[in-house]
């Protein structure tokens, strides 16, 4: 028998750059029915040369941007990292809180004060810093503030996103006290504030692909072409919601790729990219059908791009990409709706008012209801344990007259959340709960109908259709394959640190994924 010597067993080179792109919106079910549309070298190369789970699900109830980045930087939940929402309400000033606001970092470039001080447990590249004593590189490129600065985590190097003001990439003073030379040196060339007015949103396709067309609609919609020019003071938030910042995104990228010292040692880097996937601002499906089409396409091409960028620094085999969406889509939600449709308006400010009313005939006078955000209800606890009350009794009596309400479909409390049994459904939704910053009530109302709230968040319920999304594997070591038994992005940070010999973040529970 042939012994292998110690060198040869670890010969395996680890991944000179890790390339995590996040992809909000991306879903399976749309990239597959595309699939005629696309060149060889994006999303077709994914699905041939990578491992490709096909079925991937967040694992928790209601995934945004934030949520979402902040379970893929770290593999763990809203409940233990700390991130249930982009915003939420805090209960000390009843006030509004977005996830990533922090007073004490002065912005780079922007006057947003920025940190990820809210993420509560370590991410995967906090730990690649803290295995190589902060050798490696870590930069975190993405259109929004939250999506960047969640996936970078808390010892990056930088993470930079688009201003909603000015369109220039900017960043905070939490990472490092000035932009670096690479990022100030192509801005200074080439700035979007120079190109934005000549910017058009049309139709990428040529000759024959103006024929496909996946959508049905009883409608001409389908067919009518579009554009969009992007003018007055939202142009920059226009861009930012539309397919074409991932051409932005790119551009910056190849800044740093070319300015910095990414993926040129032995030592591994991370790159972190976000991207884009929904319709022109937030349009639902039904009203623009071409448009999401056209959408995948240039995602594709952006992809395409971005790997070739990559491979052409580090050389083809010494990049590990992976590719994960955000979960949700909101093109799903909102667009017209036939009359006969089952639906309604469920206000959130009207059912804690009626609530306060209740609670007040029973326990007495007094303002038991602090505030309502979202789709969630805070008590004043100080008021409660003041008034010498059992907080189980009052959430037990606001669970059951709210569950009374026309189009609620269930209410969930926290202390239902914290001692309920392992129902698939309630787990996933105690997932997205977190203790210090979510409700004490939770209102879920029927499929389709419209939750008002106090804070001017609108949404439609869109019910409990099944949506899953791609995630793919592609690098040195990595076997080809299409697997279609259902995986969460909560694995994704523990394969991650598997691949690169480091410990997984301190949140993460899923096993790492075998990719060989």
């Amino acid at each position: 028998m042939v012994m292998m010597g110690v060198d040869a067993q670890n010969s395996a080179e680890l991944p000179r750059l890790v390339v995590n792109i996040l992809v909000d919106q991306l879903r399976t079910d749309y990239m597959e029915a595309f699939s005629p549309l696309y060149g060889e070298d994006g999303l077709k190369r994914l699905m041939a040369e990578a491992r490709y789970y096909t079925d991937a699900q967040q694992p928790f109830h209601r995934a945004d941007r934030a949520s979402a980045a902040a379970t893929l930087a770290t593999g763990a939940p809203p409940s233990a990292h700390g991130i249930p929402a982009m915003s939420w309400l805090s209960r000390e000033t009843l006030r509004p809180v977005f996830c990533v606001d922090d007073a004490r970092y002065k912005g780079l470039e922007t006057s947003e004060r920025t940190s990820p001080h809210r993420l509560l447990t370590t991410t995967l590249t906090d730990e690649l810093e803290q295995a190589t004593a902060k050798k490696t590189i870590v930069y975190s490129i993405a259109p929004e503030r939250e999506m960047a600065v969640l996936m970078a985590g808390h010892l990056a190097d930088g993470a930079f996103w688009l201003s909603d003001q000015t369109g220039s990439w900017c960043s905070t003073s939490y990472y490092a006290d000035a932009l670096p030379l690479w990022a100030t040196s192509g801005e200074r060339i080439d700035p979007l504030s120079s190109r934005i007015r000549k910017i058009v949103y049309e139709s990428v396709y040529e000759g024959a692909l103006q024929d496909f067309h996946y959508f049905q609609s009883l409608s001409d919609v389908a067919q009518k072409d579009f554009k969009h020019k992007f003018e007055g003071d939202r142009r920059y938030r226009q861009l930012k919601n539309c397919v074409l910042v991932n051409e932005e995104v790119n551009r910056f990228v190849d800044y740093c790729l070319q300015g910095s010292y990414l993926g040129r040692d032995r030592v591994p880097d991370i790159l972190n990219v976000g991207f884009y996937a929904g319709n022109f601002d937030h349009r639902a499906v039904t009203e623009a059908p071409s448009e999401l089409q056209d959408a995948y396409v240039r995602l594709d091409r952006s992809l395409a791009h971005l790997m070739a960028s990559v491979e052409k620094v580090v050389g083809k085999g010494r990049a590990l990409f992976v590719v994960a969406s955000t979960g949700y889509a909101d093109t799903d939600d909102g667009g017209p709706r036939l009359a006969q449709l089952p639906t309604g308006t469920f206000s959130m400010q009207r059912a804690s008012m009626l609530l306060n009313m209740y609670l007040a005939a029973i326990f007495g006078q007094a303002q038991y209801v602090e505030a309502s955000f979202d789709n969630q209800i805070y008590l004043d606890h100080k008021l409660i344990e003041q008034r010498q009350l059992r907080l189980a009794d009052v959430l037990s009596r606001s669970e059951e007259f709210l569950a009374q309400m026309a189009g609620v479909r269930q209410v969930y409390t926290s202390q239902s959340l914290l001692l309920s049994s392992w129902e698939p459904r309630v787990a996933r939704i105690r997932a997205g709960w977190n203790a210090v910053s979510s409700g004490d009530l939770l209102v879920e109302v029927n499929p389709g109908w419209t939750v008002v709230c106090e804070n001017n968040t609108d949404y439609i319920h869109p019910g409990e259709a099944y949506l899953s999304f791609p995630l793919f594997f592609l690098g040195p070591d990595v076997q080809a394959q299409r697997i279609t038994t259902p995986v969460t992005t909560a694995a994704v940070a523990p394969t991650l640190a598997r691949c690169l010999r480091i410990r997984a973040p301190n949140g993460s529970r899923e096993a790492p994924l075998v990719l060989q």
